[in-house]
């Protein structure tokens, strides 16, 4: 079998189309879709693969922070097979998790694929309950829904790890070497006022980053899961306002902008965490030689930042994409391999040998010259 393209999908001839990126797409809800999903799946089949890769090299005998690894470390901080000191004492929670890791991309990246082969290019023109899902870059509302739905996944996510320090087992602590349950800080003064860089201990340049226990730290996540699910559910049920429609560029390349910009700011504020805290880094799982680690946040964030910039430069000069109703979607179909030809036999050719071989003799002495070369 093979894949074949039907149509070439339109678009409106980007300048430098190397850098565009998936904005290249934001005329086409499925396929962008499709994008996403193989985005996903590219994440997790890294996380799930070097994951396994770390529990064959583990050493249960060594602290966990002599071992130069990665990944392990931070399923350690969440309690899971380790011990007093940063021993690791089960490595099959690590096997669990990678595996589900490795399950996951696998169906991302099917859905992503069947986006992209047999899906509609546009989910509003599609069938059924698709259409649901689809949106256009003028319609406000169903964007406005959209961001809702993206806003209770990620406070689902906050949330789960606020229950699993107070609830399913607690959080490794690094100053006390082991794992334990945690009681976290409710007093929302307390837990804003990091942003401004007020602490419990006086005025901190690290902001966010200086908060140098678990339960500032767990109560934070609470207080992060209440905003987002409850932005969630306002957006869901609000349209957007005026006031931010004056503000805020309802194009897919603007959007695009503004969500980079969010992966930077979120970059650098874990580069800063990595750097400083060491109550979300423990010394016993994470060494206390964190530079190199910081440093890798900080490059992320920096060509999040460039990619930031640049769509917004493109939006503002005027040269950002823009969604066109009227382009078509590349069409793929499976079409079956053709057979290859086989060569004719020899029985096949030799009625033209010997039909030559007879022109040959019956011709004249200068035809027969004529014909040898």
């Amino acid at each position: 079998m093979t894949l074949s393209l039907d149509k070439t999908f339109a678009v409106n001839d980007p300048k430098n189309e190397w850098l565009v990126g998936n904005a290249r797409l934001i005329s086409f809800s499925g396929l962008l879709l499709g994008a996403h999903l193989a985005h996903a799946a590219l994440i997790l089949l890294w996380a799930g693969s070097f994951t396994l890769i770390e529990v064959t090299q583990v050493q249960p005998g060594i602290p966990l922070a002599e071992q130069g690894l990665t990944l392990l470390p931070h399923l350690a901080l969440l309690g899971w097979g380790i011990g007093e000191g940063g021993l690791v004492t089960d490595t099959y929670p690590y096997v669990v998790v990678g595996m589900l890791h490795l399950v996951s991309s696998a169906v991302l990246a099917a859905g992503g694929l069947f986006h992209i082969v047999r899906g509609p290019a546009k989910l509003e023109e599609g069938q059924g309950s698709v259409s649901k899902f689809g949106y256009t870059w003028d319609n406000d509302r169903q964007l406005t829904l959209i961001l809702g739905h993206h806003l209770l996944f990620l406070g689902a996510g906050a949330l789960g790890l606020y229950l699993k320090a107070t609830r399913w087992g607690g959080l490794y602590d690094g100053q006390l070497h082991q794992v334990r349950l945690i009681e976290p800080s409710t007093d929302p003064l307390r837990l804003l006022g990091y942003l401004a860089g007020q602490t419990p201990d006086g005025f901190s340049g690290w902001g966010l980053a200086a908060a140098n226990n678990l339960e500032d730290i767990v109560g934070g996540h609470l207080l992060v899961a209440i905003l987002l699910i409850g932005g969630g559910i306002w957006h869901i049920l609000t349209p957007m306002l005026p006031v931010f429609k004056k503000i805020v560029r309802v194009e897919g390349e603007a959007l695009l902008s503004y969500s980079l910009g969010g992966v930077a700011f979120m970059a650098f504020l874990s580069c800063a965490y990595v750097a400083h805290n060491d109550a979300a880094y423990p010394v016993d799982l994470f060494n206390d030689h964190r530079l190199g680690l910081a440093n890798c946040q900080l490059l992320v964030g920096a060509i999040a930042l460039i990619g930031h910039l640049w769509h917004a430069y493109r939006v503002l000069s005027g040269d950002g994409l823009k969604a066109n109703s009227a382009a078509i979607g590349p069409s793929f179909k499976l079409e079956p391999s053709p057979k290859p030809s086989a060569p004719p036999s020899v029985k096949e050719q030799e009625p033209t040998v010997k039909a030559n071989v007879v022109s040959t003799q019956s011709a004249s002495p200068s035809e027969v010259r004529a014909v040898e070369p």
